[in-house]
């Protein structure tokens, strides 16, 4: 209605805009009852969908910090996402992944609270979602970076559920997930960063480096959207036109982030990202929690399905 509205005005006084246009939140690393920046940041959110028309939430892991949920009934539920995403515009369909705090409680519970609450999306660890709007696509792809990554292999005791996981199962899906897309756009989401400037394990970003990024790479994915290490960045590397975006937390930032070797912004601060895609362009603008869109991520047409193949 927002648009549509809109659209009638600027035909009125003749403007030639295009308004296909398919526009989603980014959040991620959220889960804090509501405490630190978390409450302001969803109000945020909610006030910034009320100016335009938010199709639905990407929920990049980490909504609960700091041992996942135990159940679908865990008071949780209410206390880091209910009660917190509780605006009218907020109401959409929330697409999530896991992230490394939720492999230390019940995972299943994560997926099946798709049966809880009708906004919350998650048919499986790892999948993927089409977004349409008069003639423009975008592709995301949802992977399960965790069981992706040795060191939480190793550590049986605080993540009993990862060796469960079978990695090569995943990777063989993704392979031929992103051989068959043939939208205008793809975009790969995980929670664990592939480059990044962090002072977490530094294996983390190399099991990726192997593993997941020759896959995005071959199929020439535009951009790769991650939360995990609380702070905005945003890298390219030589040798690909991808873009490596890094999304800050939603409720506790990690102020002390600096450029590494293909850096093309960093901030410290928290927020959130919106990610659009039209048929000229992708964008992703990073939001500060004063609602200031801090830097924007931006590919042109030439980087579309048209390209990629």
């Amino acid at each position: 209605m927002k648009r549509t509205l809109l659209t009638i005005l600027l035909a009125l006084t003749g403007a030639a805009v295009s308004f296909s246009q398919i526009r989603l939140f980014v959040a991620n690393d959220l889960g804090r009852n509501g405490y630190y920046e978390q409450k302001p940041i969803a109000e945020l959110m909610g006030r910034m969908a009320e100016q335009d028309d938010v199709e639905a939430v990407l929920a990049l892991g980490d909504t609960h910090h700091y041992m996942g949920v135990e159940s679908v009934t865990d008071p949780l539920w209410i206390t880091n996402f209910e009660l917190i995403y509780s605006h009218p515009e907020l109401q959409v369909p929330w697409y999530p992944i896991l992230g490394n705090h939720e492999y230390r409680g019940n995972t299943q519970a994560v997926v099946d609270y798709s049966q809880v609450s009708r906004r919350w999306q998650m048919p499986a660890r790892y999948y993927s979602k089409v977004f349409e709007d008069d003639g423009v696509s975008l592709r995301v792809v949802f992977v399960d970076t965790t069981p992706l990554i040795d060191k939480y292999h190793k550590d049986t005791a605080d993540y009993p559920d990862v060796a469960q996981q079978n990695m090569d199962a995943q990777l063989d899906w993704l392979d031929k997930e992103l051989a068959q897309a043939k939208e205008n756009w793809v975009v790969v989401v995980g929670h664990h960063p592939i480059y990044a400037d962090t002072p977490k394990s530094s294996s983390e970003r190399t099991d990726l480096q192997q593993r997941l990024d020759p896959i995005l790479r071959r199929h020439q994915v535009n951009m790769y959207i991650c939360g995990h290490i609380h702070n905005f960045q945003h890298v390219r590397i030589a040798g690909t036109r991808m873009d490596y975006v890094v999304n800050s937390s939603g409720s506790l930032s990690r102020q002390e982030v600096k450029p590494i070797k293909g850096t093309v912004f960093v901030s410290g601060e928290p927020g959130f990202s919106i990610l659009s895609g039209t048929k000229e362009s992708l964008r992703l603008e990073m939001i500060n929690q004063q609602g200031k869109v801090i830097h924007t991520v931006e590919q042109k047409a030439v980087a579309s399905s048209a390209s990629r193949r």
